[in-house]
């Protein structure tokens, strides 16, 4: 749906990956201000005003484009792409070493 909009639209032209990119780092942006300033419970409770949900679903939608966008301009398997970046993970970050902890890899113990 996503691409056959663009081509409706001639809009191929310009979706190369640099302005893909830079269009999806806006709209993260524009998600980001919804929750500039809230407290962790006005984080949550957000989408409980029809008005705020409203505009968090809209500016995830529009991430969410973009990304899916870019996706297709470079070709991405996105599936394998989360599968082998969840392996690598999981090897980065063993459960007995991280379980409950926010630690960055550079914090953990190495072999």
């Amino acid at each position: 749906m996503v691409a056959d909009f663009a081509a409706k639209r001639g809009w191929e032209q310009f979706h190369t990956p640099k302005n893909l990119v830079m269009a999806l780092t806006g709209e993260v942006g524009e998600l980001s201000e919804l929750f500039q300033w809230l407290t962790d419970e006005q984080s949550r409770a957000i989408v409980r005003d029809p008005g705020q949900r409203t505009k968090v679903e809209e500016e995830i939608a529009d991430v969410f484009i973009y990304l899916l966008r870019l996706i297709d301009v470079l070709q991405v398997d996105l599936v394998d792409a989360v599968e082998t970046k969840l392996r690598k993970n999981a090897e980065r970050y063993p459960i007995e070493q991280v379980y409950g902890r926010a630690v960055k890899y550079s914090e953990l113990e190495h072999d």
